[in-house]
């Protein structure tokens, strides 16, 4: 059988593409003349351009710079948390950059996401480091063990809440989700002395308590309820108001078992849904 023809073609960053045409297809371009950016051949192990991630990221940083106010809000910055200066490209007009990028890459190997990743994260500002994390996210159907070490090494870099919410609500979650061995890893991180890492672990239940499944948001949240960091606390009652919309019954029996000695801002914070009475109820029974 005739092996079939492949159609090389470049993408908008320049790189080339590879993709399989129809016999009749072949013969119609022999004929016609494929278009200029076009190369039609024989699978016979012609080279493809490497993906080149020094360009790729020179290429979004300055879309980023493109993209941001001539003059970014000077208190963007202290406001996020952010160890690093903030540029004030909007969040929309970020993922749109990530979107586009992905349907230039539609075929990018994993490895190639990781070392664009990486070297974005390297980056000196805010939206840099965004950028990174989202990129892993969109990309998190195929992320695999170097991924995941990668995003492990971000955790204790990703001070202030802007970063690390972004991260844990990103690819950490996605992963969690999707590997039970991941969920285990998240458990230990309840008991890191980093209070950035505590709370990412709590922003990684998303997806379980989206799909309204409870048990592992209950039993990690219980090893957080008396966390004495504050950005911990609030998290931990972000995602007990969250589990409440899920199963209100099931969560007011949970902070009922555990009513002694909760910080104030967990109750508050849990019960921002709930009936004031319980909110009252709740803060006399601590």
């Amino acid at each position: 059988m005739e092996p079939r023809a492949l159609r090389i073609r470049r993408n908008r960053c320049g790189a080339l593409i590879l993709s399989r045409v129809d016999r009749k297809e072949s013969e119609e371009c022999a004929i016609r003349g494929p278009p200029a950016t076009t190369v039609i051949c024989r699978p016979a192990g012609h080279p493809t351009m490497a993906f080149d991630a020094a360009s790729s990221r020179r290429t979004l940083v300055a879309q980023l710079k493109a993209a941001a106010p001539p003059r970014p809000s000077p208190d963007a910055q202290s406001y996020l948390g952010s160890p690093v200066p903030v540029l004030g490209v909007r969040v929309p007009r970020l993922r749109a950059l990530v979107s586009a990028f992905r349907k230039a890459h539609r075929d990018i190997e994993v490895g190639d996401v990781n070392r664009l990743a990486a070297i974005l994260w390297k980056g000196s500002t805010f939206e840099e480091k965004a950028l990174a994390i989202t990129l892993l996210d969109t990309y998190a159907k195929i992320l695999d063990e170097a991924s995941w070490r990668i995003i492990d090494s971000w955790v204790d870099q990703a001070t202030g809440w802007g970063l690390c919410d972004w991260l844990g609500l990103g690819p950490v979650a996605k992963i969690v989700y999707a590997h039970p061995a991941r969920f285990r890893e998240i458990l230990r991180w309840t008991k890191s002395k980093n209070p950035w890492r505590r709370r990412i672990a709590v922003y990684a239940l998303h997806d379980f308590i989206f799909a309204g499944e409870l048990d592992k948001p209950f039993q990690l949240l219980g090893r957080l309820l008396y966390d004495d960091e504050f950005w911990v606390q609030r998290a931990v009652g972000t995602w007990l108001r969250e589990a409440w919309k899920r199963d209100p019954r099931r969560t007011e029996a949970f902070l009922r078992q555990h009513v002694r000695g909760l910080p104030k801002v967990v109750i508050t914070v849990a019960t921002e849904r709930a009936p004031k009475e319980l909110r009252e109820d709740l803060r006399r029974g601590r």
